[in-house]
């Protein structure tokens, strides 16, 4: 796999695992992504010397600032091209599987024609259902 990508996976999990404000530990990451834990411990450690995660002294794994800038935007992409797969009609197991790989692959700028494109037929859509079209 290829780092960035590794990295990116990583720190998606790390946000997701800790959206309800619980402590994230090694063996939950570990768990989510279906990684052995060795692995988990170098990947993580990479991150710390990165700047993308802080670890505290029970082992507690937080985002950084530029941790969580990352992690968002590739959560981002990710929900949005899997949810826009599952409504072109694609089940929502290959949707979002489909989705972790082009979420890393997927230009910043085609991510944002793509962006822009669902949220002006969202609008189009909200805007007939009004009848104001």
């Amino acid at each position: 796999m290829h780092s960035q990508e590794s990295s990116e996976d990583y720190l998606e999990a790390i946000l997701v695992l800790g959206g309800g404000g619980r402590p994230i530990r090694a063996v939950d990451i570990a768990n989510e992504l279906d990684f052995a834990k060795p692995s988990v411990s170098v990947a993580l450690k990479k991150l710390r010397s990165g700047g993308f995660i802080d670890i505290d002294a029970d082992g507690h794994i937080t985002l950084t600032d530029t941790g969580r800038k990352t992690a968002e935007s590739v959560y981002e992409k990710h929900t949005l091209i899997a949810d826009w797969l599952i409504f072109l009609g694609v089940d929502r197991k290959t949707a979002v599987s489909d989705a972790c790989r082009v979420e890393h692959v997927m230009s910043e700028r085609s991510f944002a024609a793509l962006k822009n494109h669902i949220e002006n037929w969202k609008h189009d859509v909200y805007r007939q259902k009004r009848g104001e079209a």
